[in-house]
C-alpha cells in the first residue's frame, strides 16, 4: 500500500463500511463484525489511517435541533478569474463558519456553496453581511432546499 494508491481488500472494504455505519465502534466490536482477530483489526485500522483512507472521525448533528433547519445552495460567479481572486475568495470561505461546503466547478459559474442557517431571515442576514463580503462576487444564484431527499457522507465501497 502506498500513501497515494492504498492497495484495498474486500477486508479493508468491509472495516471501512462497519466504521462509517459507526464510527465510534470499539476494536472489540468493529473485529467482531468483521470476523478478525482484534490484533489484525487494529493494525488494518492505523493502516488506513497512515495512508489517509480513514482521515477522521465525526458526529452527525441534527441541524434542525441546533437552528440551522434551512438548508441553501448558492452559485458563486466572480468577477475575475485570476489566481489571486480565488486565493482570497477560498480564504474568506475557509472564515465562514455557516458555510458548510464550496466547491470551485466547471460550468456556468465558478463556486457552489453549501450552508445552513437558523431560517429565511437567517439567510436574508447571510446574504447582505456575509455573502457580499466575500471577496470578487459579481453574480450570485441561491437554492433554498425545501426537502432533503438524500443526505451521507458515506461513500459506497
Amino acid at each position: 500500500m502506498d500513501d497515494l494508491h492504498p492497495a484495498l481488500d474486500d477486508t479493508d472494504r468491509r472495516l471501512l463500511r462497519l466504521l462509517q455505519q459507526d464510527g465510534r465502534m470499539t476494536n472489540v466490536a468493529l473485529a467482531s463484525r468483521a470476523n478478525l482477530s482484534q490484533a489484525a483489526s487494529f493494525e488494518r485500522v492505523r493502516r488506513l489511517s497512515r495512508a489517509g483512507v480513514i482521515q477522521g472521525y465525526t458526529v452527525r448533528l441534527d441541524a434542525g435541533k441546533l437552528d440551522r433547519a434551512l438548508l441553501i445552495f448558492v452559485e458563486i460567479t466572480l468577477d475575475r478569474t485570476s489566481a489571486r481572486v480565488f486565493e482570497d475568495f477560498a480564504e474568506a470561505v475557509r472564515r465562514t463558519p455557516d458555510i458548510l461546503e464550496c466547491h470551485m466547478v466547471a460550468g456556468g459559474f465558478d463556486y457552489l456553496l453549501k450552508a445552513r442557517v437558523r431560517d429565511m431571515t437567517a439567510y436574508r442576514a447571510f446574504l447582505g453581511d456575509t455573502l457580499v463580503a466575500l471577496p470578487g462576487i459579481r453574480q450570485t444564484h441561491t437554492y433554498t432546499v425545501m426537502e432533503e431527499v438524500k443526505t451521507t457522507s458515506d461513500l459506497p465501497i
